[in-house]
């Protein structure tokens, strides 16, 4: 049994696509399915059933998914064995990250561990907490890293940075602080869109002190904390973001930054897993190191 097909054959597994796992492993689509093709030869069964655009596994497939992770993480370990040492660990590790740390937490921990690990290649998926969760689960991704909780006996979270939100506006407007919450419904408001750690904090928030989120004046959605702090910053809005993507911002006087009266709702940033999937060693490491590399 080949193991480079074994490799493609759970990216195509991974992804439900033969185009996105070709993408993925820098290899083109036709190389892929002439693999999953031979792979299926060789074994004399089918490992996926075509049904529509996605591919779905046969129940010999989802066996040989099982079998393929656990034979791929013993070539690793007696690579390792061979080698004799953790710098000639090489492979790919792939996160899922929403917007506060996909920017402002991803960067430092990747180069902190590729001072260990130099060999380690990275592909960072930004978007939101909810649909972070979700490549989790599917593992389309190795872990996440997000703002918020969704409940599942398949994850694993690892508590990384406790922090809390605060209020932004630009320099242009004067509020006495800290504010009050009911204080922000006379000023046009940027939102985060509904899938975000922050909007799920903000809208607690709002529920406790008995205000609809009708109330609030939304001229803007956004996904992008960076996107949201240029709308502020430009003066079109004011809005409720992470201390952290805030903190530079205000230190160097590009925007204003208030703590808000009576919320004291610290917040976590996790490190999530899916308890289902068999990691690489890279993988098993950096889950391990994780709480050191923040």
């Amino acid at each position: 049994m080949d193991l480079h097909q074994l490799y493609v054959f759970t990216k195509v597994v991974e992804h439900k696509s033969f185009s996105k796992a070709a993408e993925d492993i820098f290899l083109s689509q036709s190389t892929v399915s002439s693999h999953i093709h031979a792979l299926e030869k060789n074994l004399n069964v089918q490992l996926f059933d075509r049904v529509g655009r996605e591919n779905i596994l046969t129940p010999h497939g989802e066996r040989l998914y099982q079998w393929a992770q656990k034979l791929l993480l013993l070539k690793d370990q007696a690579l390792l064995d061979l080698k004799g040492g953790q710098q000639e660990l090489r492979g790919m590790l792939r996160i899922a990250a929403s917007s506060v740390p996909g920017q402002f937490m991803i960067p430092k921990m990747v180069k902190l561990f590729r001072d260990q690990y130099p060999n380690a290649l990275f592909r960072i998926n930004q978007s939101s907490s909810k649909n972070t969760v979700d490549k989790v689960l599917n593992g389309s991704v190795d872990f996440g890293v997000l703002g918020d909780k969704y409940e599942s006996d398949k994850l694993k979270y690892i508590p990384l940075l406790k922090e809390k939100l605060v209020l932004i506006t630009s320099n242009q407007v004067n509020i006495a602080g800290p504010v009050d919450i009911h204080d922000i419904l006379q000023y046009p408001f940027i939102m985060r869109n509904s899938d975000s750690g922050t909007n799920a904090i903000l809208e607690r928030l709002l529920k406790k002190n008995k205000i609809s989120k009708d109330q609030l004046n939304i001229i803007a959605y956004t996904d992008s904390s960076q996107s949201l702090i240029q709308f502020v910053m430009q003066d079109i809005g004011i809005s409720i973001i992470s201390e952290i993507a805030a903190k530079e911002y205000a230190l160097q006087n590009q925007l204003k930054m208030y703590e808000i009266n009576g919320f004291d709702e610290e917040r976590y940033f996790y490190l999530v897993y899916n308890l289902q999937k068999t990691q690489s060693i890279l993988g098993k490491l950096f889950i391990e190191q994780a709480l050191d590399l923040v």
